[in-house]
């Protein structure tokens, strides 16, 4: 972690020294934390944030609210990696900004997963290898925010090089920040790879955080901790500065505590006109929609399936026309296919990004960061192997068969086969899943027990998908999954918006009892 420089406060040092100490703290300890009595409630939207803009101090007010949350919660539940050394100065500047000059997302505190660049901060991926990694560089995404007038406040901890180094892993684990909590259980996983931005939107330290999914890692953490997770179709958000692992999948998207918030912050990320965009998401409307539900994607958890059908209920009493008991197409080699392509694109990705870097880091290729982890595995390797990494560099290339070939069939299985096909034989408008099950509980010996879940045909085919909170399941959040066509970002947002305005939120079950 940096050295405090002369803008800092007194809080904000020792808030690092707590968030270091936090880190150096041995795995072995796995004892569920007491939360403090102190705990301030939740953070307000960015809406509610942004009505109280006008005041003299207010990005201030908000930049050193987070920070104190951040202080009293985070050495439970380690969800922050670094912090912005300049945010309190960041904020006075934006305080001095005329009012007619202000942007979107003026004086919002936000936080972005550490495999995303920040000029600065480090960008490390949670990594050993990447520790002191300094691009000096703002990713674009991160550009975008900082022109709608949002503060910087920080990195999140994340599942370690987003969950794509082992099969075998704890979502939420990294070697550089530990092991991230669940924000309703700090029993249970917080799922990955975007774990610490899903947290630290649950605990309301901000009201914004930005994490990238490849196949699940913005939908997975948003659904089990409570929120709102927003994947938007690849290539809707600039992917420069973000550390890959698959260009046909990886983008960027925001996570929130509501799906307006969601909105504005997607509109900003995508560079588009917030007003329109929010307009359109706040007119959502059930009524008249046909939608269909994948019973394919359920069945895994009695209590999830109870909840979905609560939810399908809803959207019926509100006009929606649904089209039950679809599933897609049977495709046994989609898994295969879909790991084929990933472990292609990220030695090629990953070494493109490396080679592109200002200066030189610790390693400069994938051969040289597997060297690298054996080199320091009692640190970099101490629950898990690298053995993505191994098969990623045994891959022969773009332009191998192997590649192009799996590429087509797993593009026509999720598009005009999955997706497109069932939209256009049914004449939909969305389709519906849970988007996963409860929580589970952390294992770093065994890694994840995950029961099953909605991602991975939005995530290939690159298209819009959004999770919002349904309920819970003995006290542990469920999300509702919403997908649709390529490019239908803001109908998925809007539908997403009304289903919101629509939810019971009831629980399922009794509460858990203690162990």
């Amino acid at each position: 972690m940096s050295h405090p420089g002369p803008l800092m406060s007194a809080r904000t040092v020792a808030l690092l020294v707590s968030l270091t100490m936090a880190v150096a703290c041995s795995e072995s300890d796995t004892g569920v934390p007491e939360p403090d009595e102190a705990f301030p409630e939740p953070a307000r939207t960015m809406e509610a944030m942004l009505t109280v803009s006008r005041e003299p101090d207010a990005s201030r007010q908000h930049v050193a609210l987070a920070l104190q949350r951040i202080e009293q919660q985070d050495r439970h539940y380690r969800a922050v990696l670094h912090l912005n050394l300049n945010a309190e100065s960041l904020a006075a500047e934006r305080d001095s900004v005329p009012v007619e000059q202000r942007g979107s997302l003026h004086g919002i505190p936000v936080l972005v997963k550490d495999n995303i660049e920040t000029a600065d901060m480090p960008t490390t991926a949670g990594a050993h290898a990447l520790a002191d990694l300094r691009t000096g560089r703002d990713a674009g995404v991160v550009r975008r925010l900082r022109e709608a007038g949002a503060i910087i406040l920080g990195k999140t901890n994340l599942s370690e090089w987003a969950n794509f180094r082992s099969e075998r892993a704890s979502s939420g684990w990294s070697g550089l920040g530990g092991q991230t909590r669940n924000a309703v259980d700090a029993s249970r996983s917080p799922c990955g790879s975007s774990s610490g931005s899903a947290v630290a939107v649950a605990l309301g330290y901000v009201p914004l955080a930005i994490g990238t999914e490849t196949n699940g890692s913005v939908i997975c953490p948003a659904a089990v901790n409570g929120v709102v997770g927003f994947k938007p179709t690849v290539g809707a958000l600039p992917g420069d500065g973000i550390i890959p692992i698959a260009h046909t999948q990886d983008t960027a998207g925001p996570m929130t505590l509501s799906v307006a918030d969601a909105a504005l912050a997607h509109a900003v990320l995508a560079g588009l006109d917030p007003e329109p965009v929010l307009a359109a998401v706040r007119a959502g409307n059930a009524g008249g929609l046909r939608i269909g539900i994948l019973r394919g994607a359920s069945g895994y958890h009695e209590g999830v399936d109870a909840l979905f059908d609560i939810a399908i209920a809803e959207l019926r009493r509100a006009g929606a026309t649904l089209v039950d008991d679809l599933a897609f197409g049977r495709y046994e080699g989609l898994g295969a296919d879909s790991y084929a392509v990933l472990l292609h694109e990220f030695k090629h990705d990953l070494n493109a990004w490396f080679a592109a870097l200002p200066e030189p880091g610790r390693v400069t290729s994938l051969e040289a960061l597997i060297a690298f982890n054996i080199a320091h595995a009692e640190e970099a390797l101490p629950y898990f192997g690298q053995e993505i990494f191994i098969k990623a560099q045994a891959t022969e290339g773009l332009d191998s068969d192997i590649y192009r070939d799996a590429l087509t069939r797993i593009r026509r299985a999720t598009r005009e086969d999955g997706i497109d096909g069932l939209l256009a034989e049914h004449d939909l408008d969305f389709l519906i899943a849970p988007s996963t099950g409860p929580a589970w509980s952390i294992d770093l010996v065994n890694g994840d027990h995950y029961l099953g879940g909605f991602s991975t045909y939005p995530a290939v085919a690159g298209y819009p998908h959004l999770t919002v909170p349904m309920g819970t399941v003995h006290g542990l959040p469920i999300g509702l999954s919403i997908t649709s066509r390529r490019d239908a970002d803001v109908p998925v947002l809007a539908l997403g918006h009304a289903f919101e305005q629509l939810a019971s939120r009831p629980n399922i079950g009794a509460a858990l009892p203690e162990l």
